[in-house]
């Protein structure tokens, strides 16, 4: 009996035993289960990253030199021209304007006089040459009779004097013709319409006799803005030229906040410009005015203008024309041996930065960091880590010093 009840009071314990240890191993503290990352040594680069457009530096336009009527245009985009050799349009002059009753009438009349006035001119014409053959007739008589004596010298100058003033008069009335004829004409002209028959033919119309346009510079036609044949007032673009192989640069509209930190010479990557392997270029200004602009968003931005410049050879680029898209990343900052670090690892703490890592046992231990630059995924780290060291990326808010951590993808 004694022993029964021995046995009964050995297996309680035992129980009681089982279950104090099941409670313990089920409360026990359990890690805190981080993304971790590695701190390692490499090349680091920190771009600003933006769309951009290219575009000819010193484009030309082809204007229109005087109002005229522009000839259809027989040139065509990417055409290679060459300065003051290549003849990329034709124009002549206006057509006369439609008249209406009025001024025709008026016109009309002008003409009777001007035909009248040219009859009064060959009226005053002929009575000057008769005037003119009298007085050289009397010149002629009075020199003879100078010779034999019988008339005197005063009268033979007096003779000379008419037959001088005579013939200047003669010449005036031919004068007077002439200027009568061109009057004549200049009011004729005023008749002329643009719908009068036989006009072309009368101005003579053809390329021939049409004022050419030379090309202003060597290059390509970049584009036509005067197809088809029209009347076009004076200053009107008609094409753009500009060289593509030799003048082709990159302008990119920066945040202000990102204009700043770009300085003149600092190296450009081109991406995804159509080709396989980036191009390389660098800054060659940074505008010093900026503009608002508003992104798709419809939110309010400061942009700033900085021109790129082409550093590789034209033939690595010559499928690229002026306007065409491309992205750029402009290297702010790079190092080729830096302590690397995720940036997801860092956070705000105080006036500075600190990141957990893990230590010994498995304990997650506090670091203040000082950070150099990041690109936004990886910072390049000045004090506070070591390559090979591995960081907890998103701490969490509740996360503290001396905690146990384990991975959450173990490997």
């Amino acid at each position: 009996m004694a022993q029964r009840k021995t046995t009964r009071r050995m297996i309680t314990l035992l129980v009681l035993a089982g279950l104090g240890a099941t409670l313990v191993w089920a409360f026990r503290p359990q890690p805190v289960l981080v993304d971790l990352g590695e701190v390692r040594r490499g090349a680091l680069m920190v771009t600003i990253d933006e769309e951009a457009r290219t575009r000819v530096h010193e484009p030309y336009v082809v204007s229109t030199p005087v109002a005229g009527r522009l000839l259809r245009v027989e040139v065509e985009p990417g055409d290679v021209v060459e300065r003051g050799t290549t003849v990329v349009a034709h124009m002549l002059p206006l057509n006369p304007s439609a008249l209406d009753i009025r001024t025709r009438e008026q016109a009309r009349a002008a003409v009777t006089a001007a035909e009248a006035a040219l009859r009064v001119a060959r009226a005053d014409l002929n009575k000057a040459m008769a005037d003119n053959d009298l007085t050289q007739s009397d010149l002629a008589r009075a020199e003879r009779l100078t010779r034999t004596g019988t008339l005197s010298q005063a009268s033979l100058e007096r003779a000379q004097s008419k037959a001088r003033a005579a013939q200047a008069t003669l010449d005036t009335a031919e004068a007077a013709i002439s200027m009568r004829e061109a009057e004549v004409d200049t009011i004729r002209a005023q008749l002329i319409g643009f719908d009068d028959q036989g006009l072309s033919a009368a101005l003579q119309i053809s390329h021939e006799t049409a004022t050419p346009l030379f090309a202003p510079a060597t290059g390509r036609i970049l584009q036509v803005m005067q197809k088809s044949e029209t009347t076009l007032p004076v200053g009107t673009p008609i094409m753009e030229i500009g060289n593509i192989e030799d003048d082709l640069e990159i302008v990119v509209e920066l945040l202000s906040t990102d204009a700043v930190q770009v300085r003149e010479g600092a190296r450009v990557i081109v991406d995804k410009w159509g080709g396989a392997p980036p191009l390389n270029g660098e800054v060659i200004r940074v505008d010093p005015w900026g503009f608002t602009k508003y992104s798709a968003l419809g939110v309010e931005e400061q942009r700033v203008n900085a021109r790129i410049r082409f550093t590789d050879p034209p033939e690595t680029r010559s499928a690229l024309g002026h306007g065409y898209r491309v992205e750029v990343r402009i290297v702010v900052w790079e190092a080729e041996d830096a302590v690397i670090a995720p940036a997801s690892a860092l956070y705000r703490n105080g006036d500075g930065y600190s990141a957990f890592i893990v230590g010994a046992e498995g304990l997650a231990e506090l670091r203040r960091v000082e950070p150099k630059r990041s690109n936004g995924i990886e910072t390049a780290i000045h004090t506070g880590l070591a390559p090979g060291e591995a960081v907890i990326l998103y701490p969490a808010p509740g996360l503290a010093e001396g905690q146990r951590v384990a991975p959450r993808h173990p490997h």
